[in-house]
């Protein structure tokens, strides 16, 4: 069967599993976190599973990554274990930052995650380093940052995009468009009909695509990425996506029309396109996905489960972690 596809087999299979884990690694925190046993706030990446995947499938370990508040969905696919993940969450000391990160701090440095941030637009003046260093070192790594609608905004964001294009940095200006800053449309914040237009004001190149669909974002993602390994500068990527849930967990979502959740659910989902077109197309089969799914199923319930029985930190280890010595 001749694939049409920009991916190897083993290569839309992997695809597949890192958005289902995504997927369902968010779906259990919806239950889970309404039960109470979680603390702070947590945002969910449910339905945007194309584009974090879609961008870092072309990533390494030693590229290096700016998340936001809504940053499960990059952690995972940027290879961040799974298990660790979720004792953070819990607060445990067996999380990826000892449980003192939380949902909005999740970091692995090894992994090349440099931490989700709770701050918006904080990421990019943080990639602006990483893509530096990148440079002064002289190795071909890539950084980049990931921000909201919202966060575009943000100063932050704009002076990082005029330092990248004046110091010719290897970064990338992701913007995951969901439609809404929080619970107000883009509409109403955003004075430009397109972010292409603010990357043209920095002199940097820009493309939008729908986020929805994983060869779309794949495809841009790797011209902008090749670009800034190759020493052709910063880059803006839009991706127009859909997020399932609320900003966070027990948004009322007042501002979303009446069925638009069922309606993005039922057509807009970007795991069920991905998985339409490979099927139709025979490269894989519906029985291999259904394995994934299980297996998938398997990790977060074991995830959930050694998270919850996992001890809290210390209180000897309230100081630790707080200060890098060089």
């Amino acid at each position: 069967m001749n694939n049409p596809f920009p991916l190897s087999r083993d290569g839309l299979l992997t695809a597949y599993r890192r958005m289902k884990t995504i997927r369902e690694f968010e779906e259990r925190l919806h239950v889970e976190f309404a039960k109470g046993d979680i603390a702070g706030f947590v945002h969910l990446y449910a339905g945007e599973e194309a584009a974090g995947v879609g961008i870092m499938m072309h990533l390494e370990d030693h590229d290096r990554i700016a998340s936001t508040h809504r940053g499960h969905g990059h952690c995972i696919a940027k290879g961040v274990d799974v298990r660790a993940m979720m004792a953070e969450i819990y607060g445990k000391a067996t999380g990826a930052c000892a449980g003192k990160g939380g949902s909005m701090h999740i970091a692995d440095l090894s992994k090349g995650m440099m931490g989700a941030n709770g701050i918006l637009g904080a990421g990019a003046p943080l990639i602006c380093g990483a893509g530096l260093a990148a440079q002064k070192l002289g190795h071909d790594g890539v950084g980049i940052t990931f921000f909201g609608d919202g966060a575009s905004n943000q100063g932050t964001v704009l002076e990082s995009m005029n330092l990248a294009a004046i110091w010719n940095l290897p970064v990338i200006f992701v913007v995951e468009n969901n439609g809404y800053a929080e619970s107000t449309s883009v509409d109403y914040a955003v004075a430009t009909d397109s972010y292409v237009d603010r990357a043209a004001g920095f002199g940097m190149p820009g493309i939008t695509v729908d986020g929805t669909d994983f060869f779309a974002v794949y495809e841009a993602a790797g011209e902008v990425i090749r670009r800034a390994r190759e020493g052709g500068g910063p880059s803006l990527l839009e991706c127009k996506m859909i997020r399932f849930y609320g900003h966070f967990e027990g948004d009322a979502q007042t501002y979303r029309a009446p069925g638009e959740i069922e309606e993005n659910r039922a057509h807009r989902d970007c795991l069920k396109i991905f998985t339409g077109k490979i099927l139709e197309a025979g490269v894989v089969e519906s029985g291999e996905l259904a394995r994934i799914d299980s297996e998938v199923v398997g990790l977060i319930d074991d995830a959930l489960e050694s998270a919850q029985a996992a001890p809290l930190p210390s209180a000897a280890e309230l100081t630790t972690d707080v200060y890098v010595t060089y």
